[in-house]
C-alpha cells in the first residue's frame, strides 16, 4: 500500500509514521511543502492520503479541501481543532475521515481503515447514481422517439414502442442508439 502523508511539521509526521510501523507492505511518502502538492501527489499515486493539519488557519484548510476535491482517492484528515463548517467543508471536499484531536500512533490503523471503506461506500453510491441517472436518461429518450413515432406516424405508444424495438434488433443495436437517432433527426430537421 502506498501512503502519502501531508503534513508541514515533520514530527507531528512521525507519529503518523509510528502508526503505521505495523502495516506490511507499507510504503510511505512524506510531502511537508504545500508548493506542487497535487503534481506531487500525481507523481506518487497512492492509496490512501493522510492529511494532517493540526490547528490550520481558514486560508490553509480552504487549500487542502481544494485539493482533497482534486483527488480521488481515500483521505484521512487530521486536525486539533475544528468546528460545524469545516466538517461540512471537508465532507463536501470528499473527506473520508476527519479527526479532530486523534493523532496517536495506536489510533491511525482504524482511522486508514475507516477512510477507505468510507471512500469505497461513497464510490459505489456514486456509481450507483450515475448508473441510475444514465438509465433515467435513456427511458426519456426512447419516450421522446415514441411521441416523435405516434405524433408524426398516428400510431399508438405500444406500436411505437414496437417500431423501435424492431428497428433496434434489425440494426443490431440497442432500443436507446436507435431511438437518439430519431431524437436528433428530428432536431436536424427542425421540427422539434
Amino acid at each position: 500500500m502506498r501512503i502519502a502523508i501531508i503534513d508541514e511539521s515533520a514530527a507531528r509526521a512521525s507519529i503518523i509514521q509510528e502508526g503505521l510501523a505495523t502495516f506490511d507492505d507499507c510504503e510511505l511518502f512524506v510531502l511537508t511543502e504545500r508548493r506542487g502538492l497535487l503534481s506531487r501527489i500525481g507523481e506518487i499515486n497512492p492509496d490512501i492520503v493522510l492529511m494532517d493539519l493540526g490547528n490550520p488557519s481558514r486560508d490553509v484548510l480552504e487549500e487542502y479541501f481544494a485539493v482533497s476535491r482534486a483527488l480521488a482517492r481515500p483521505i484521512a484528515m487530521f486536525v486539533d481543532e475544528s468546528d460545524d463548517e469545516a466538517i461540512a467543508a471537508s465532507v463536501d471536499a470528499g473527506v473520508s475521515s476527519y479527526v479532530v484531536d486523534g493523532m496517536a500512533p495506536g489510533r491511525i490503523r482504524p482511522i486508514i481503515d475507516l477512510a477507505v471503506r468510507r471512500f469505497h461506500a461513497f464510490s459505489r453510491l456514486q456509481q450507483d447514481l450515475a448508473e441510475a441517472q444514465g438509465k433515467l436518461a435513456e427511458r426519456e429518450t426512447i419516450d421522446k422517439a415514441k411521441r416523435i413515432l405516434m405524433q408524426s406516424r398516428g400510431m399508438p405508444e405500444p406500436k411505437a414502442y414496437a417500431e423501435l424495438r424492431k428497428a433496434a434488433m434489425n440494426q443490431g443495436k440497442r432500443i436507446v442508439d436507435i431511438a437518439e437517432a430519431i431524437v436528433t433527426a428530428q432536431r436536424l430537421l427542425g421540427e422539434g
